[in-house]
């Protein structure tokens, strides 16, 4: 094999990888913005009433109390 064909051949391997690696990187693109797209598609923000925001907080001002106790 002349030194001429190997040269040729390697270029054409260094071509289908370069190929390879384009689709790949643009499928990879394409699933990250899939999933951005997933995150915010469909979900509205909950929200809570200020009466549950009370209770959660009175609820983690017993559970600190209760910390603080076992700790004397």
């Amino acid at each position: 094999m002349a030194i001429a064909e190997i040269i040729a051949e390697i270029d054409a391997e260094i071509e289908r990888l370069e190929q390879a690696r384009k689709l790949l990187s643009n499928r990879r693109k394409l699933q990250i913005g899939n999933l951005v797209d997933k995150k915010s598609a469909g979900h509205k923000k909950r929200t809570l009433s200020a009466e549950a925001r009370a209770r959660i907080a009175q609820a983690q001002r017993k559970r600190w109390a209760k910390q603080k106790k076992d700790k004397q």
